[in-house]
C-alpha cells in the first residue's frame, strides 16, 4: 500500500462511519483493501500514539511479562500489537492471539503479524478461551471504549480479571478519557497503574469539581511529515490537524501491586533502579503546560489529586525551558502550595542504585 494506491474513496467511508453511531452496529470493514487503506493511514496515527506510549513504559523501567501468551482484543488491522511486539521483541511472547467481531479483520491481522515476525505463534482465540479461565500474559486494548456494548463490557471485564498486565490506549477526548479512568478505579483494587498515573491513589481527575477536566496527553508525528504531500492531503480530506495527536492510556501490572515505576536517573536522579512513585513523591502533567511571559501553567496529577498550578521561571529556569520546547521528563518531583510550584533545587547525587 503506498499513497498511489490507496483507495480515498474507502477512508471517506470509514471516517463518516467513525464520526457516527455506525460502528456500533457491527463490522465496518467490507473489503482488505478497506483495512490496507486503513493501516496505511488511520492505523499509523494510531501506531504513534503507541509508540509515545510504550517509549514512556520502557524509559520508567517497565516490561512484559516474559514467554506469556499477547490477546490483541479488539484489534482491528493489528497495528497495536505489531508495535508492542516491536517495541519489546516477539522473541519474549510465547504467541499473539488477536481477536476482533470482524473476521475479515482477523485475516489482516494475522496475515500482516506473521510478515512482520515469522517466528512467533500467531493464530485467534475460540470461544472455550475467550470464556476460560487461562491467564493471560499482556492484554491489548486500543481505541475500543466507545465501540463497547454491554455484553462486550461484561467479556472485557472478565479478560482483564484473567490478565497479568493491560496496556490500553484510546483517543484523547474528555468523554473516552474519563470513561477510561473509571475503568482504573474499577481494575485498580487487584493492579498497579503503572502509568501514566505517578500515584495509586484513586482518580483525582473524577473527584467532584473536576467534570470539565481530563487526563490526556499529545504523541508527536514522526519527523517529515508535516511536508508530506500524502499526509497532507490526507489530513485535509480526513478534516484531520497532523500536529495533534492527542490519546489518553492506562499501563496496569498485577506484578507490582502496591508499586509503580518512576523514571530512571537519567531523567530524574533517583537511582539506577525504577522506584515506587508514592515513595518519591512524583507528580505529571496532564495535557500540555500553558505558557506565558515569565511563567507557566501545569495542570498537574499527584497522590493529592489534581490541581492547575503556576511554574514561575525564576523558580525553575531549566525546567521552564524544557516544558517550553517540548522536552523534560515525563514525570516531576516538587512540592507546591497556594496554587504554586515552590523553587525547585538540583536533586541529590546518589551513590547508587536503591
Amino acid at each position: 500500500m503506498n499513497w498511489e494506491t490507496l483507495d480515498w474513496e474507502a477512508l471517506d467511508r470509514l471516517r463518516e462511519t467513525f464520526l457516527s453511531d455506525a460502528k456500533r452496529a457491527g463490522p465496518y470493514w467490507h473489503t482488505i483493501t478497506d483495512l490496507e487503506s486503513y493501516d496505511f493511514t488511520f492505523g499509523e496515527r494510531i501506531g504513534w500514539k503507541w509508540d509515545a506510549v510504550l517509549s514512556e513504559l520502557k524509559q520508567r523501567g517497565w516490561s512484559p511479562p516474559p514467554c506469556g501468551t499477547f490477546l490483541d482484543w479488539g484489534c482491528g488491522s493489528g497495528i497495536a500489537g505489531r508495535r508492542v511486539l516491536t517495541a519489546f521483541g516477539a522473541t519474549n511472547f510465547s504467541r499473539l492471539l488477536v481477536h476482533d467481531h470482524s473476521s475479515l479483520a482477523m485475516d489482516f491481522a494475522e496475515h500482516q503479524s506473521r510478515k512482520q515476525f515469522p517466528s512467533l505463534e500467531i493464530g485467534r482465540p475460540d470461544t472455550r478461551y475467550l470464556r476460560g479461565n487461562e491467564p493471560i500474559g499482556v492484554l491489548i486494548l486500543s481505541h475500543v471504549l466507545n465501540e463497547l456494548d454491554e455484553i462486550a463490557r461484561a467479556e472485557l471485564t472478565e479478560l482483564c480479571a484473567r490478565a497479568e498486565t493491560i496496556l490500553w490506549v484510546e483517543p484523547g477526548t474528555h468523554e473516552v478519557s474519563r470513561a477510561l479512568g473509571l475503568w482504573r478505579e474499577k481494575l485498580r483494587a487487584t493492579m498497579t497503574a503503572v502509568a501514566p498515573c505517578p500515584h495509586q491513589a484513586a482518580c483525582g481527575i473524577l473527584a467532584a469539581g473536576n467534570e470539565r477536566h481530563w487526563c490526556h496527553f499529545f504523541a508527536a508525528p514522526p519527523a517529515g511529515v508535516h511536508a508530506d504531500s500524502g499526509w497532507v492531503k490526507f489530513g485535509q480530506r480526513a478534516g484531520i490537524d497532523l500536529r495533534s495527536l492527542p490519546y489518553c492510556f492506562l499501563a496496569l501490572d498485577k506484578r507490582t501491586v502496591g508499586r509503580a515505576l518512576c523514571p530512571t536517573s537519567k531523567e530524574n536522579n533517583v537511582g539506577d533502579k525504577p522506584r515506587p512513585t508514592e515513595d518519591t513523591g512524583f507528580s505529571r502533567i496532564i495535557g500540555e503546560p500553558r505558557h506565558y511571559k515569565g511563567y507557566a501553567k501545569i495542570y498537574n496529577c499527584d497522590a493529592g489529586g489534581v490541581n492547575d498550578l503556576m511554574l514561575q521561571k525564576r523558580d525553575a529556569p531549566e525546567v521552564f525551558k524544557a516544558l517550553k520546547h517540548g522536552g523534560g521528563p515525563l514525570l516531576h518531583r516538587w512540592t507546591h502550595a497556594n496554587g504554586r510550584i515552590m523553587p525547585l533545587t538540583p536533586p541529590p547525587v546518589e551513590s547508587g542504585p536503591a
